[in-house]
């Protein structure tokens, strides 16, 4: 502490010394710059009008030179303008003009101000400062063809100057009096932990790293708490600035109505996506139910409505969906807690075969996922593909009630939505968000519509992807194929007047989520997921949740799984894997090929090694609701997200936040685009069974300790990055730029009474 402060004072006295000297010098290069700025400001005020002033002056009436004055004086610092004529008489001035004040003399033979660096050809003119200083003339002489028509004089309110120069001397002193105390802070904390002999450790601990030798944890718990803190303070490091401060909001719903009530007030929020919400089916005795889809997409974005209100529009596909519609084909979701209107839109099995099973995900999909398997493209595919976004952009104009809503468009399937609902709603806000990976420009040009998909896309205003690297591919396809203006320094992209600007968005999850509460603690879970698969107690259990997809790695894991049982034969009757996957997209071969795939790889492995009371795999093929596969999270000694490609995978954020007990290992494929978050888990290559193998045993073997250490750094990334935030972040770039719309706006405004095309209709 006596190092601390001996440091202390001499810094406070430097410091205050600094800031006594550098106060006045500050204070009169920023005098002198502002008073600069404002002397070119009037000019540059007078070229603007000066056509349109001389032009008035010579008409009878004054009135329309009253009303562009007015217009000029709305700057809180342009105080007064008025019109000399060549005798010195005040012609016309606006009402705040000083009545004091008479037109000043004629400007001397040669201009004392340094005219500004641009080549600025003007006739001369002159700068006065009157009183104080705190009023500036600029007074600029009118002439028309060899005759003098009088003077425009300017009058500048600089009394601002003088407030500025006070804030920022008060701003230095503060800057540097908090400047010396983090400084000493930090050397009393550098001071006090070297006391402690942290340097010795560090230095013996690089040593045993070194060697191989296994090192003491027991003798070094701060480093290991440095460690854990470091790891934190990294990845927000890897963030830009604006960003890192803004995850530091506790996003929630809450926090996310405030959003949009303050940055998009009254603005109407549409969302647009193949896949509903809500589905509405019969049971086997003709019963109602209501299912959730097992889709990440609804997964993220449900929360977004249940938050903000609006409308969604999504085609109805469960059979009991129409009987569940009022009379424009509206129904009020959630069903236990309306909070916004779900539209349902009909496609006939022709539109749906072609849009749906042929193009978007015969043909777009494996496009977009390197999975090797060869997209197939179709022009009757095409055709079903362009009508279906068509229909949907006619429901989203009948949906708007304002001219410049908010429309969120989900997904691969609507490539074209965007230009469809901009060439109707120019004013429209359109946040597009691409939930697949995007394909390097070689790739992509396979696809025999490709300038056309390009062009739909270019119709958002906003473009989101995943990662950066996504964003990247897109950009370069966009210069590769069409003829458009790319400015990659700020990822915008403009073709035909319109700028589409690409980002990367993160998806996440809600947080918490809702399928955790009402959840039983970890123990019963565990309890009661192995009684209900015939497990013992003590069995390690793995978990598997996804649909049934080639993209996936559904066989890769199975193969894995055989792999670790060679390996490792002492996992053999004490390790089983859960798979549940929901079939999906069946009537397609490369679907049913990968179920059954899957189905035969299981029973193989099974038959290998099972005995009577055991089998390594458990495959149950059917969908399960969100309670259900968080009651498996909870219950689980791992997770294992084996995707080939993905552009993020919400699975593995699921599996992070059900696990309240900050307990089990996640293994995660590093072709998922969320590996480039939750880097504290084992992140393998699924192609290679072997080493996921190695990676499944390192986690069945991780000592609890550094479980929980992994496990509290993704549950803290996960709840921060959570999908209020990802929501968030598009929205306030929205924001941003409808106001930036409205400013340019009010711009036109002012320079539009008198555009040169109308001027002879102007003088009637």
């Amino acid at each position: 502490m006596r190092l601390a402060w001996r440091f202390l004072l001499p810094l406070g006295l430097v410091l205050g010394l600094l800031a006594w000297a550098a106060s006045p010098l500050l204070g009169n290069l920023i005098d002198r710059w502002l008073r600069k700025d404002v002397e070119l400001r009037s000019q540059l005020v007078f070229y603007s009008i000066e056509e349109t002033v001389i032009r008035l002056a010579q008409e009878p009436l004054g009135l329309r030179l009253d009303t562009l004055f007015e217009r000029l004086t709305r700057d809180e610092r342009l105080l007064a303008v008025g019109l000399c004529a060549p005798d010195g008489r005040l012609l016309n001035h606006t009402p705040t003009w000083p009545l004091a004040l008479a037109c000043p003399p004629p400007p001397a033979p040669a201009p004392t101000l340094l005219a500004p660096q641009a080549p600025l050809t003007a006739p001369t003119f002159d700068i006065e400062y009157l009183g104080d200083g705190s009023l500036l003339i600029a007074s600029f002489p009118l002439a028309e063809e060899g005759r003098d028509l009088g003077r425009l004089v300017i009058l500048h309110d600089l009394s601002y100057i003088e407030r500025r120069s006070t804030d920022l001397e008060r701003y230095l002193m503060l800057f540097l009096g908090v400047l010396g105390v983090l400084v000493a802070a930090l050397t009393a904390v550098v001071a006090r932990l070297t006391l402690k002999g942290w340097v010795r450790q560090v230095k013996q601990r690089l040593t045993t790293a070194g060697s191989g030798a296994e090192p003491d944890r027991a003798a070094d718990p701060e480093i290991d708490a440095l460690v854990r803190e470091a790891r934190e303070a990294l990845r927000e490091l890897e963030l830009p600035r604006g960003l890192a401060d803004a995850i530091r909001v506790d996003w929630t719903p809450e926090s996310l109505r405030r959003l949009l009530r303050s940055e998009l007030p009254e603005a109407q929020v549409i969302v647009v996506s193949n896949r509903e919400p809500y589905i509405h089916v019969r049971g086997d005795e003709g019963q109602m139910q209501v299912q959730h889809p097992a889709s990440g997409l609804v997964t993220a974005l449900e929360p977004i409505l249940r938050a903000c209100g609006g409308t969604w529009i999504a085609h109805g596909s469960g059979d009991a969906d129409p009987a569940m519609v009022d009379g424009r084909d509206h129904v009020q979701v959630p069903p236990e807690d309306p909070r916004y209107e779900l539209r349902r839109l009909w496609l006939s099995d022709a539109e749906q075969e072609g849009y749906y099973y042929g193009f978007a995900n015969e043909g777009l999909w494996p496009l977009c996922h390197i999975v090797f398997v060869r997209p197939t493209f179709r022009a009757e595919d095409w055709a079903r593909y362009e009508a279906v976004n068509r229909k949907f952009a006619d429901a989203v104009v009948a949906e708007a009630r304002v001219p410049n809503p908010v429309v969120l468009v989900q997904d691969y399937h609507f490539a074209l939505l965007p230009r469809f609902i901009r060439q109707r709603l120019p004013e429209a806000t359109i946040i597009t968000f691409w939930h697949i990976p995007w394909p390097n420009p070689e790739v992509f040009g396979i696809c025999p519509w490709r300038e056309e998909i390009l062009r739909g896309l270019l119709g958002s205003t906003i473009l989101g992807f995943h990662t950066q690297f996504h964003c990247l591919n897109f950009l370069d396809s966009v210069d590769r194929l069409l003829e458009c203006r790319i400015d990659r320094e700020h990822s915008t992209a403009t073709t035909g007047g319109q700028v589409t600007l690409v980002k990367p968005y993160p998806i996440s999850i809600a947080w918490p989520p809702a399928a955790l509460a009402g959840q039983p603690p970890v123990a019963a879970c565990r309890a009661q997921v192995r009684a209900a698969h015939g497990l013992a107690p003590d069995s390690l259990l793995a978990v598997g949740v996804e649909r049934f997809d080639y993209t996936k790695g559904i066989a890769d894991r199975f193969r894995a799984v055989e792999c670790l049982l060679d390996r490792h034969p002492e996992w053999r009757g004490r390790f089983t894997l859960l798979q549940i996957a929901a079939p999906s997209r069946s009537r397609l071969p490369s679907y049913r090929h990968t179920q059954e795939e899957a189905l035969a790889l299981a029973t193989t492995i099974n038959q290998r090694f099972g005995r009577d009371d055991w089998v390594p795999i458990l495959l149950v093929p059917r969908h399960h609701e969100p309670e259900e596969v968080f009651t498996l999270f909870r219950a689980a000694d791992l997770c294992l997200v084996s995707s080939l490609h993905d552009g993020m995978n919400l699975v593995a954020k699921e599996f992070v936040a059900a696990r309240d007990d900050e307990d089990g290992v996640l293994v995660l494929s590093a072709f998922a685009g969320v590996s480039r978050e939750l880097q504290e888990a084992l992140i393998v290559n699924p192609y290679d069974s072997e080493a996921m193998a190695a990676a499944i045993h390192r986690g069945l073997r991780l000592p609890p300790d550094q479980r929980r250490e992994r496990m509290r750094l993704m549950r803290s990334l996960v709840s921060e990055h959570n999908v209020y935030f990802w929501a968030a972040r598009m929205l306030l770039t929205a924001a941003r730029l409808r106001k930036r719309a409205r400013i340019r706006a009010q711009i036109d405004a002012v320079t539009r009474p008198f555009p040169r095309d109308r001027r002879r209709e102007a003088r009637r």
